[in-house]
């Protein structure tokens, strides 16, 4: 793995590639965009390109350091991470810890950083720190991190991985270039699902198109539960709005869990897409192709408007579970009241 290597980021990889050539490498970067997209794997590369003796500002992916930075073991590379990140990664256990093991960046960590980072390099003649889900750094943390920012060690560069860049201080923001990671080509993640998951072609374009570009989350997702979309769009499309019971039932069928509903709403949404496009004439593009039947008889009986509508309450269903702390199981209620009763 190098930088070169870093798929489907051309505009991202040609800037770093741009400022490792002419000598103007930041001394703080920020790689910001959604997860699974290559941000890691391109702040591995930069980490190599700066650091290896070999391939000097480029970075070989096969000498000692080369190797050493990829498996998390170069001494001059320090890699920051929430504590729960560690242990699913299994570079801890949660016996090490005293309690649940942190989801957040502690200002601990970040002193300790700067402890490591005030040491001259043990290899190479610069040192790079790797903060993973940087935006995960609690106040005190961030607040740390701007001594760094404003007066950084010599000869090191910080690469902030963030998912959502929003999360952090302006003042860190500012004192980062930015560098912006996009969701990956469908086709692209369809092609290394299939490869690395032996799924057939559709099942991985589907997952391609459900995880949003992002080859981690496609990796990740449940096959079985791909396979059981069939079922909760037929069911949901099946609601009425004279059936209390059954908008209550199916509510609580995909409301146990945060995760749960978030999966289902993510699903309508991409249901509702198809629907839209089988409306426009551009079925095409649908992810649910084997239902293009179901999608025709839907977008036949709704108009634009409902349509919009419809995408709007879903989305508004979900920001409402995922960022207000709303009760799953009550926003699906809300939202399948508001759908069904009020009018599609």
């Amino acid at each position: 793995m190098t930088l070169a290597s870093v798929q489907g980021q051309p505009r991202a990889v040609d800037a770093l590639q741009a400022a490792l050539r002419t000598g103007s490498v930041h001394h703080a970067y920020l790689f910001a965009g959604p997860e699974g997209v290559g941000k890691e794997l391109a702040a591995v590369g930069l980490a190599q390109a700066l650091t290896c003796p070999e391939a000097p500002e480029v970075g070989c992916g096969t000498c000692a350091s080369c190797t050493r930075i990829a498996r998390g073991l170069h001494p001059d590379v320090t890699w920051v991470m929430p504590d729960d990140e560690r242990v699913s990664r299994g570079l801890a256990g949660r016996s090490d810890f005293t309690g649940t093991p942190s989801r957040e960046l502690r200002v601990e960590q970040i002193r300790q950083l700067q402890e490591r980072l005030a040491l001259r390099g043990l290899e190479s003649k610069r040192k790079v720190a790797i903060l993973v889900s940087a935006e995960q750094m609690n106040v005190q943390a961030q607040n740390a991190f701007l001594k760094t920012l404003e007066e950084p060690p010599s000869e090191t560069t910080l690469i902030l991985v963030a998912s959502a860049m929003d999360r952090l201080l302006p003042t860190i923001r500012s004192r980062c270039s930015k560098v912006h990671f996009s969701p990956l080509p469908v086709e692209l993640v369809a092609q290394h699902v299939q490869k690395e998951r032996k799924l057939d072609a559709d099942t991985a374009a589907l997952a391609a198109v459900m995880s949003g570009g992002s080859l981690g989350r496609a990796l990740a997702l449940d096959v079985k539960a791909l396979a059981q979309r069939k079922e909760v769009i037929t069911a949901f499309e099946s609601l009425r709005g004279n059936d209390i019971p059954g908008l209550l039932r199916f509510a609580e069928a995909h409301g146990g869990s945060r995760e749960d509903a978030d999966a289902a709403l993510e699903l309508l949404l991409l249901w509702t897409r198809d629907v839209s496009l089988m409306k426009a004439e551009a079925e095409g593009g649908m992810a649910n192709r084997d239902l293009k039947a179901l999608a025709a008889e839907v977008a036949a009986r709704t108009s634009e408007v409902s349509l919009h509508r419809r995408n709007a309450l879903l989305e508004s269903a979900r920001t409402a579970i995922g960022t207000r702390n709303g009760a799953p199981r009550l926003q699906l209620e809300r939202l399948l009241i508001e759908l069904c009763v009020e009018g599609r």
